[in-house]
């Protein structure tokens, strides 16, 4: 493990955050833009957890609740470094804000098609939930 600082991400940090994701993620969003960052933030500002090693961020997590559902999104840590259990610390902070929120279940979005992401979700406790499906609609704007 490398010595990282977790901490949410300020409103300023989301032309920042946008240029670790291209690096780091897998896919894109429609939200995926500054206003949609800022937005997530006004709306949730708890939710967008970074780890930051010298004031570069290597990785985060969306932990989404809206009083609900406790979502996550964006689990992603730079390629340069992972394996060091970056993944896990996100995760671990995403669960203890959602257990003080309230929340008793994660749901997770994981690309079908990310293998390594399946394999470190899993290694985190999470189980693919094959009853369910993801049904999305695109607002026109």
């Amino acid at each position: 493990m490398i010595d990282i600082q977790l901490r949410t991400a300020e409103p300023s940090e989301a032309e920042s955050v946008l240029a670790f994701w291209e690096q780091a993620a897998e896919g894109t969003s429609i939200s995926d833009d500054v206003d949609g960052v800022r937005r997530l933030l006004a709306r949730d500002p708890g939710a967008l957890i970074l780890a930051v090693e010298d004031d570069v961020i290597v990785g985060s997590v969306i932990a989404g609740w809206d009083g609900w559902r406790a979502s996550l999104y964006r689990l992603a840590v730079l390629p340069s470094h992972r394996r060091r259990g970056i993944s896990k610390v996100l995760l671990n902070a995403a669960e203890e804000r959602f257990a003080a929120l309230g929340g008793r279940r994660a749901d997770a979005m994981v690309l079908e098609a990310n293998e390594r992401a399946h394999h470190a979700w899993a290694a985190a406790g999470y189980e693919r939930e094959e009853r369910w499906r993801r049904w999305v609609k695109p607002f026109a704007g």
